[in-house]
């Protein structure tokens, strides 16, 4: 079979790595890939993912049987359903299945419409209406642009007169574009932060591992958001009880609103939670996998990733049994120095492959390129260096080691991913 995968991205180099080790996969291509996933054997393409017509031009021509979207911009932009018009099996939704994490209002208005456990929220296209709002309040909000900011349209504000800074530079200034036309304004909601990803088929829901990811930039969680500094899985304030309660509550609801709205909900489910006091609540949909999330959770699958794409694809999920290493997996985010602010590209990494060589580790790709025969810094988030371990303090211990193996002038990493999880 040969696959043909979008983006080029930590997400896409890890979904790569598992997708060639299926058996079924006898050639990957990548779109444009990164230079991790073209070590590990793909053939990356030169094309944006922006190029929706010469993806599936190329799809076409190059007999592609599967395609594997990895990116939110291309699955709102409708490359799902531009794939499917031309007879190609996808994973990934359409683009109204995509409006889940594209359009915050719309997600918010449908979580709203059958009552799931989520933030109170109040929607704005006026920045007076939007300021008026803020300044009444008497505890702290969350200011989220409703379009697409790659993951840096939220921001957290303990005191409500701390959002109208943001409130002007969204809906005035446009940072994100026309993604601030709209705002949602959230309560500020308390507690530890998870993720569940789950496969959706249209009717049928594969919960994976749930996963912690750790967005701002700082350790102990300060400073600005990130599109994410590291993760890892499991964790420990999610049991098997609580996951059915999740299921049962929250991802059941949610995919038949989707499906009562527009029609079957294909490919992966991201569910960011957080867990208060009064028992989880849903911060946010997502329409693909997470972006470091994905990392760790690759590490601990231990079937056929490209097997359970395909059964999605093809509405039976229902026959698919996942399988997971029971051990614990751990990803370091390894970021250009000003990130998430303005940054250089272009610094040689050194290092990279004696930290691959090291036993339970996997370094992947995120921002990188290649010149001159070397790695050069290419984004912001570039290297995600992930490792397994009998314990999750393992885990960590091996992850960091690699990440010491490694430079390049500016690097930045976070020292305590994965804490929360030690110490609970």
């Amino acid at each position: 079979m040969k696959v043909l995968l979008i983006g080029g991205g930590g997400r896409e180099h890890a979904l790569a790595w598992k997708l060639m080790q299926s058996p079924m996969c006898d050639k990957l291509y990548a779109a444009p890939g990164n230079p991790g996933i073209a070590a590990d054997g793909g053939e990356c393409i030169d094309l944006p993912v922006e190029d929706i017509p010469g993806i599936v031009n190329f799809a076409k021509e190059s007999a592609i049987d599967f395609v594997v979207i990895g990116p939110e911009a291309p699955l709102a932009a409708g490359m799902g359903d531009a794939v499917r018009e031309v007879g190609i099996k996808c994973f990934g939704p359409t683009a109204k299945g995509a409006r889940i994490e594209s359009d915050k209002a719309y997600a918010k208005t449908l979580m709203q419409h059958v009552s799931l456990p989520t933030a109170e929220a109040r929607i704005f296209t006026d920045f007076d209406a939007a300021k008026t709002y803020v300044l009444s309040r008497d505890h702290g909000v969350a200011v989220k642009a409703s379009g697409l900011a790659a993951g840096k349209g939220v921001i957290v504000c303990p005191e409500p007169y701390q959002a109208v800074k943001p409130l002007e530079e969204i809906m005035r200034d446009k940072i994100f574009g026309e993604a601030g036309n709209t705002v949602v304004i959230e309560e500020m909601l308390t507690g530890q932060e998870a993720t569940v990803l789950a496969m959706v088929d249209g009717r049928n829901i594969y919960a994976m591992e749930a996963l912690q990811d750790h967005k701002p930039i700082g350790e102990g969680d300060t400073g600005a958001n990130t599109g994410g500094m590291g993760a890892y899985s499991p964790v420990p304030i999610i049991d098997d009880e609580t996951m059915t309660r999740i299921e049962k509550e929250i991802l059941v609801p949610i995919v038949d609103a989707m499906r009562r709205d527009f029609g079957r909900y294909e490919g992966v489910l991201y569910t960011g939670l957080m867990f208060t006091p009064a028992g989880p609540k849903v911060i946010e949909f997502n329409c693909r996998f997470g972006d470091p999330e994905c990392q760790p959770l690759m590490m601990r699958l231990k079937s056929d990733l490209l097997e359970a794409m395909l059964a999605t694809a093809e509405h039976r999920l229902d026959e698919i049994t996942m399988e997971w290493d029971p051990r614990p997996a751990v990803c370091v985010v390894m970021s250009s120095g000003g990130y998430p602010g303005p940054y250089e590209k272009g610094i040689e990494i050194t290092g990279i492959e004696e930290a691959d060589a090291m036993e339970d580790v996997k370094v992947f790709h995120a921002g990188t390129a290649s010149k001159g025969g070397k790695i050069v810094t290419n984004g912001g988030r570039v290297l995600g260096v992930t490792a397994v371990g009998d314990t999750v303090a393992e885990a960590q211990e091996k992850a960091y080691g690699a990440v010491t193996k490694i430079n390049w002038d500016g690097v930045y990493w976070r020292n305590d991913i994965a804490d929360k999880a030690i110490k609970a």
